[in-house]
């Protein structure tokens, strides 16, 4: 009897690998949209950040509490800092972040795409999760976005 429980036990995890049971399998991959300079997001009055100017890359891991976004940009020039991903809307069951960070003090040279490139990241809980089923980060020429299976 232990033997079949078992035996179906391991045919059904096995089964759920491919489906929406499967928490790894909740969000899809990237997609990315181009903004025109009209459709820009309007800045934050209250954060004095910028809005970084390309979103390169938009990741989501799961974690056994909930989900850890990884998003990274590249600013016009190097020296950006204090790289964060900023909640601006949640409205039906998507959840839009804005990448925002501080400019250089003084000017410095653009360099390399490479060198430019700057990592943000935001922990999410299951219970910040609920409802949501697109999840979108924001730069100043384009956004990415990721949909739950």
């Amino acid at each position: 009897m232990l033997r079949v429980i078992l035996a179906l036990a391991l045919m059904m995890s096995v089964a759920a690998c491919g489906t929406r049971l499967n928490p790894f399998n909740w969000f899809g991959e990237p997609r990315e949209e181009r903004v025109r300079a009209e459709e820009r997001v309007a800045e934050n009055p209250l954060d004095r950040r910028f809005l970084v100017a390309e979103v390169v890359d938009f990741a989501i891991d799961p974690t056994p509490q909930g989900v850890i976004l990884r998003a990274i940009g590249r600013p016009q020039t190097q020296g950006h800092w204090q790289a964060d991903l900023v909640e601006v809307a949640r409205d039906n069951a998507a959840l839009i972040l804005e990448f925002r960070v501080f400019p250089p003090p003084t000017p410095t040279p653009a360099g390399t795409q490479q060198s430019r490139e700057i990592l943000a990241g935001l922990e999410l809980s299951h219970f910040d999760l609920r409802g949501i089923r697109t999840i979108t980060v924001v730069g100043a020429e384009n956004r990415r976005s990721i949909t739950r299976r």
